[in-house]
C-alpha cells in the first residue's frame, strides 16, 4: 500500500551563500534567517511536509549552518515510535568528491550515498527560501496516477515576472514539452500557456516552475549518476534535459508563493502577515507552520496604540505607536518610540537587571529599541542595541549601502544583528 511516510524522501535544499539576503546571512544560512517573528525559513518546506504526511527530511547545507542545526535539533524530535526525522547533510569532503556543493543537482549526487540508506520510491525536493502552504500529496497522486517520472510543481504568473523564472509549455495532458531559464520579453510571446480562465483574467498566462520537484528514485538515480554526472543544477540542466528524455509532469499550484530570494522580497513577505486577510495563513488549523516550542511569557503591552500588527511571545513593549509591523519573541520596545513598517525580530535572550545597569554604567544601550525612537521601513535584526531618540527612516529617498551597522537595499534598511546604535543616531 502506498503512503507518503513511507515511500517518500524530502530533500530540502539549504542554498547558497545567500549573498542577496546579506546580512540577514552574514552569520546564519539562508534556512536559519528568521520569519514571521518566530518561525525561520526552514520551517516552511518541514512544515508543509508533515503536513502532507511525509515525515523523513534532509536539509542539504554548507554555509553558516551552525544555527540552522541547532534549530532542527532543538525542534523536530519524532516519537521513538515513528520512523520520522530531519536531519541536516553538511557538505563533506570524501575520497570520491573533494569539493563543496557546486549547485542544486551536485547536491543531491553528493548526498545520495546518505539517501539510499533508507527504503523510499520518491524522492520530493525542495527549496529552504520560499513561503508557501501546499498539500504534497495532491502532487504526488498526479504523479503517480499520470505514471509520471518527473513531476515540477508550476505557478501562473504574469509578463512582469515571468523573465525571473524558468518558463515551461504543457500539453492538454500537463506533460511539459519545452523550458526556458528565464526568457527575455521578447520572447514571451512564444511561451503562453493555458494556465485556465481564472489565472487568464488576472494575466498569469506563463507557467513558472517554483523549484519543487518530484523524481522516480530510479529516474533521479540515473540522471545524476548515469546520464549527466557533471551537471551542476537542476533548473537549468537536468531538468531541460529531462524533458526530451523522460515523462515530466507540470502540476499547477494557484496559491500563494513567494521566493524570498532578496531583503526587499523578505521583508514584502513579513509585512504582508499584518494584512487583515495575509495571503500567507498562520491561523489555519489544517496547515499548521511548526518551529521550536519556546518557554516563553506572554506579551506585556502598556499604554502603545496598536495597528495591523503581529506581536511574539515573551515581548515587553512600552512604545507609543506600531503600526503595520511584525515584532518577534522577547522584543523590548521603550517608551514614547514609533514604529511603522517595519520587523524588529527580537532576541534569543533577556538581560537581567544587573547586566542592563552595568551597560548603562559603560553607556550601551539596552538590548532592544529605546525611548522615543522613530523605526520606519526596517528591519532591526536580533540581539540590537537601539538607544534613546534614535531615528530610522528608510525609504527611496536613501542610496543602497552597506556600513558597518546597517545595509540598505532598496530603500529597506536592516539593522545588523547584534548592532549598537547609540542615542540619537539617525539613518
Amino acid at each position: 500500500m502506498f503512503t507518503l511516510s513511507k515511500s517518500v524522501i524530502s530533500v530540502i535544499l539549504g542554498g547558497g551563500a545567500g549573498t542577496r539576503l546579506y546580512p540577514l546571512t552574514a552569520s546564519r544560512s539562508k534556512p536559519a534567517v528568521p520569519i514571521a517573528g518566530k518561525y525561520r525559513l526552514v520551517d516552511i518546506p518541514i512544515s508543509n511536509c508533515i503536513n502532507s504526511g511525509i515525515n523523513r527530511m534532509y536539509v542539504l547545507t554548507q554555509f553558516n549552518s551552525a544555527s540552522l542545526n541547532k534549530h532542527i535539533k532543538n525542534t523536530y524530535q519524532f516519537s521513538a515510535f515513528s520512523s520520522g526525522f530531519v536531519d541536516i547533510l553538511a557538505a563533506e569532503q570524501t575520497p570520491d568528491n573533494p569539493g563543496w556543493y557546486q549547485g542544486t543537482a551536485d547536491a543531491v549526487r553528493q548526498s545520495l550515498r546518505h539517501i539510499h540508506n533508507n527504503d523510499y520510491e520518491y524522492v520530493l525536493i525542495l527549496s529552504g527560501d520560499q513561503l508557501y502552504q501546499m498539500d504534497f500529496a495532491a502532487m504526488f497522486n498526479e504523479h503517480i496516477s499520470k505514471g509520471a517520472d518527473i513531476s515540477i510543481a508550476t505557478i501562473p504568473v504574469d509578463q512582469r515576472d515571468a523573465p525571473e523564472f524558468g518558463i515551461l509549455k504543457a500539453d492538454a495532458e500537463n506533460t511539459i514539452t519545452s523550458f526556458i531559464e528565464k526568457p527575455k520579453k521578447e520572447l514571451l510571446p512564444e511561451w503562453e500557456s493555458n494556465t485556465g480562465e481564472e489565472m487568464r483574467k488576472q494575466g498569469r498566462i506563463y507557467l513558472a516552475s517554483m523549484g519543487i520537484y518530484i523524481f522516480n528514485k530510479s529516474v533521479l538515480d540515473n540522471l545524476l549518476k548515469d546520464k549527466h554526472p557533471n551537471a551542476t543544477d537542476f533548473g537549468k540542466e537536468i531538468i531541460p534535459n529531462s524533458i526530451v528524455e523522460s515523462k515530466v509532469l507540470s502540476y499547477q499550484y494557484e496559491g500563494y508563493w513567494t521566493d524570498i530570494g532578496n531583503i526587499y522580497s523578505f521583508f514584502e513577505a513579513n509585512i504582508a502577515l499584518t494584512d487583515d486577510i495575509p495571503p500567507f495563513n498562520l491561523f489555519d488549523n489544517t496547515k499548521t507552520v511548526y518551529s521550536r516550542a519556546r518557554m516563553l511569557p506572554p506579551a506585556k503591552i502598556s499604554g502603545t496604540t496598536l495597528e495591523k500588527t503581529v506581536i511574539a511571545e515573551g515581548s515587553i513593549i512600552l512604545a507609543s505607536r506600531i503600526e503595520r509591523s511584525v515584532v518577534g519573541i522577547r522584543a523590548r520596545i521603550g517608551h514614547g518610540t514609533t514604529i511603522v513598517n517595519s520587523y524588529i525580530m527580537g532576541n534569543d535572550l533577556y538581560e537581567t537587571l544587573a547586566e542592563m545597569k552595568e551597560n548603562a554604567a559603560n553607556g550601551i544601550p539596552r538590548i532592544g529599541i529605546g525611548e522615543r525612537c522613530y523605526i520606519r521601513n526596517a528591519i532591526i535584526d536580533k540581539h540590537s542595541r537601539i538607544g534613546n531618540d534614535v531615528r530610522i527612516n528608510g525609504g527611496t529617498h536613501l542610496e543602497n549601502t552597506d556600513h558597518m551597522l546597517y545595509t540598505i537595499k532598496d530603500g529597506i534598511v536592516v539593522v545588523k544583528k547584534g548592532a549598537i546604535l547609540p542615542d540619537g543616531f539617525v539613518i
